[in-house]
């Protein structure tokens, strides 16, 4: 007779070292190759996470970008119109370890060929100035009128209050920008930190995890405490992440809400990326989601006509009455998440500009 004994042991888990090792290498050469700009911005975007959260990253998680930073000026020098993702990705690899100093004659680079006059857009500027700044390359004579006129959008606040991604991640953006990460005041003004708040509720209402970590991250860097709602939901979505592996990773996947979630616990001062990682490809997707109010509340306010109103209490209870329940609880956290919920609503109703365009139709 033998006797058979069931050991109950823990699984083992990965180091940190370990699973940043593993994460690294799989954006470096698992899901893409270093030629396609989609493998430039994914890269870019986890070692600029890893850099500005202060994380430390072991010299051998650093190893598979060796190639790379052997061969940036090469790169940029024959793929100027990626200079940013370049030069970033550049930056953070000295700034996180790397052993080398190109980055500032890369930098210097970009100055004399004046790529930054290739950017028409603001935003972009914004993002070359810092870039160029962190070795001390960019004149500030060259600014020209560039951070007034990122402060006048920032300002405009009921552009935050209405359905707006594209202009809703330009202002987190120029947050990051502007305060350099976190290292410096942005010095932004009340009504940009509400045109932030109006974000962050469009985003919450919408259930949206991507968008919501960055205006949780931008709202810290501006030295303003985001909703204890709002960050505890992101956790939650963030810990419920499934990472695929082998054959079922696919690169279509949610990888960028993973790493802005994560970014945002690290901004509490959580541990970040604290999942174990499988060696090879990986994909990462997001868990399935409540139906968001948002799209429906939009509706529905469209479809009111004149009877529209831009006055919460009168509005509230037709808008609860045309909600599913899970829509309906929804719309109740966003409510307690933010005092400016009310302020919020009066411009995301749009009876205002219902009337003023009645007003001119009429003349």
């Amino acid at each position: 007779m033998s006797n058979v004994i069931h050991l109950n042991l823990a699984a083992h888990r990965q180091t940190r070292d370990q699973r940043l090792g593993a994460l690294i290498s799989n954006f470096a050469s698992q899901r893409r190759v270093p030629d396609d700009v989609f493998w430039l911005k994914e890269n870019a975007e986890l070692l600029n996470i890893l850099e500005c959260t202060g994380t430390h990253v072991g010299a051998e998680s650093l190893a598979p970008h060796e190639g790379f930073y052997a061969s940036v000026e090469r790169r940029v020098s024959f793929f100027p119109q990626y200079y940013r993702f370049l030069l970033s990705i550049c930056l953070d690899l000295e700034d996180l370890g790397m052993p080398g100093d190109k980055g500032e004659a890369l930098a210097a680079w970009v100055a004399r060929e004046e790529l930054v006059g290739a950017e028409l857009s603001d935003l972009q500027r914004a993002e070359a100035r810092r870039l160029l700044q962190r070795r001390g390359v960019w004149d500030a004579r060259d600014d020209a009128g560039l951070v007034n006129r990122l402060h006048e959008f920032m300002e405009r606040t009921r552009t935050f209050a209405i359905p707006n991604k594209k202009a809703c991640y330009e202002l987190t953006h120029i947050v990051f920008y502007l305060s350099e990460y976190g290292r410096r005041d942005p010095e932004i003004t009340k009504a940009s930190k509400e045109s932030l708040e109006f974000a962050g509720l469009l985003a919450f209402l919408d259930q949206d995890a991507d968008l919501l970590a960055e205006i949780c991250i931008a709202l810290r860097y501006a030295g303003v405490e985001p909703s204890a709602i709002w960050e505890g939901w992101l956790a939650r979505d963030t810990h419920q992440f499934l990472i695929e592996t082998g054959q079922n990773a696919r690169a279509a996947d949610d990888y960028h809400t993973y790493f802005v979630g994560n970014w945002a616990m690290g901004q509490c001062g959580d541990q970040i990326f604290t999942q174990d990682v499988a060696p090879g490809r990986l994909s990462f997707h997001r868990p399935a989601q409540a139906a968001a109010p948002l799209r429906q509340i939009s509706e529905y306010l469209f479809h009111l006509r004149e009877s529209r109103s831009d006055d919460w209490y009168l509005m509230r209870p037709l808008v609860e009455n045309c909600l599913s329940e899970e829509g309906y609880a929804i719309l109740k956290e966003a409510q307690s998440s933010s005092p400016r919920f009310e302020a919020f609503f009066a411009q995301f109703a749009r009876a205002s500009q219902q009337d003023g365009i009645a007003r001119e139709t009429a003349l």
